[in-house]
């Protein structure tokens, strides 16, 4: 009993612990402005969240939907191939026609030129841009980071003691929380007192300064969807940053199962063993 009501009160100690921890940390964040980002993001309810976690196929569509009609338009995913997209439910056929939408340059031919053609299947997404010095040039000097890696690139630190939580918890949905407050988090004019550069735009949840030069890319009802869902920028927002986190980590479903299956092997592993240890040992004195 005594053992029980000691973890009992070091666990009341370690949730008051980071109740005191988070309130320290955002009377800092308010009290030093230079401290980024200002707004700490959301926990967010993700299908792919937790040990058994699995992507949502249709919020990954929809995603997709949002990144090929809104942020395409800047940035690339350069390391995400056409055919992978079979795994979000597309048919091989409907794979081939998306991927027929896009141009991408080849070559050289028998010429020595380059040239453009329809992209295949076996193609990655291309760049709105020819090189990177075009899109710094086309944007006032901040190139559009690729988002092929955003979702794992882009976490803002924790600390103790919720990163220790973290590792019963199996919280790694930190991208995806943060792109989602990043998006859903501009604000037309910065609290008082507080100046940003000209040519950017105030954003509390921006982990690397108070301003970015990316406007809020996106507005109500700018993408339909087919399938009902809500047109906002909450869920325009939600529905991208599940997709990047399935372009980061194409193969989470593969896995988490093998975890799971890993797992299971190991708690049958060790009851063979200890069965083996008793019948082993049983008749020896000891």
């Amino acid at each position: 009993m005594k053992k029980i009501l000691s973890g009992l009160a070091a666990l009341c100690l370690g949730a008051t612990m980071a109740t005191a921890a988070l309130a320290q940390e955002e009377a800092h964040n308010e009290a030093n402005p230079t401290h980024f980002p200002i707004h700490r993001p959301a926990e967010l309810d993700w299908s792919f969240a937790g040990p058994l976690g699995r992507y949502d196929k249709g919020q990954l569509q929809r995603g997709l939907k949002v990144y090929k009609e809104v942020c395409s338009a800047c940035h690339s995913l350069r390391l995400v191939s056409f055919r992978n997209l079979e795994d979000l439910g597309y048919s091989a056929e409907q794979v081939r026609a998306l991927a027929a939408e896009y141009e991408v340059t080849d070559g050289p031919n028998a010429d020595g030129e380059m040239f453009t053609r329809a992209a295949l299947p076996s193609d990655h997404f291309p760049s709105p841009y020819p090189n990177d010095e075009a899109a710094s040039a086309a944007n006032n000097g901040a190139a559009p980071p690729d988002l092929s890696l955003m979702a794992k690139a882009r976490t803002v630190e924790r600390g103790f003691p919720r990163f220790v939580f973290d590792v019963f918890t199996q919280y790694a949905e930190g991208g995806p929380d943060y792109i989602h407050a990043l998006l859903t988090g501009y604000e037309e004019t910065p609290p008082e007192g507080m100046e940003v550069a000209e040519g950017t735009h105030y954003n509390p949840y921006f982990i690397a300064g108070k301003s970015l030069a990316m406007p809020q890319p996106i507005s109500a009802d700018q993408v339909t969807y087919e399938d009902g869902s809500p047109q906002t920028i909450d869920q325009y927002s939600r529905d991208v940053s599940a997709f990047l986190m399935w372009a980061a980590e194409p193969h989470l479903d593969e896995r988490k199962m093998i975890g799971f299956r890993v797992i299971i092997f190991l708690m049958l592993f060790i009851g063979l063993l200890w069965m083996t240890k008793r019948k082993v040992w049983a008749g020896v004195a000891h």
